[in-house]
């Protein structure tokens, strides 16, 4: 994870939250550490209305640690503006009980270091469709 400068911004916002869900999901460290690692001791995230700070934004991630078995994000677009990124992706997520797809328009601001500073999402859940083979698509 590095500075947002001299990086595409679909790039960029696709490694930064692989790589955070990749350490949360398949490492074995504190997810306070993990936090931390990608966002500032300030962070502000609204999600649909909802506030998370650095306190709350640990406290959600520990059950993803334990039911989250896949994601995938498909950066549709995204533009950068100094350290503030607006991106429309979406996430393909499995976990242990389902699989599903939530198309984000996300607002972001990042310090110098990568690490995420303020964040604001609006979400949508994909509707699911079953096909022929029984196989769930999206």
């Amino acid at each position: 994870m590095g500075a947002l400068d001299d990086t595409d911004p679909k790039e960029f916002i696709t490694d930064f939250f692989t790589s955070f869900m990749s350490d949360l999901v398949r490492g074995d460290e504190d997810p306070a550490v993990i936090v931390d690692r990608y966002h500032t001791p300030d962070i502000l995230q609204v999600a649909d209305g909802h506030l998370m700070d650095r306190a709350k934004l640990i406290a959600h991630t520990r059950p993803a640690r334990k039911h989250q078995t896949g994601a995938r994000w498909e950066v549709h677009e995204a533009i950068a503006d100094g350290d503030r990124i607006a991106a429309r992706y979406t996430l393909h997520f499995q976990t242990s009980k389902r699989e599903g797809s939530v198309d984000v328009h996300f607002f972001g601001q990042f310090a110098d270091d990568g690490r995420m500073r303020r964040a604001h999402m609006l979400t949508r859940s994909v509707p699911v469709e079953v096909s022929d083979r029984g196989r769930v698509s999206t």
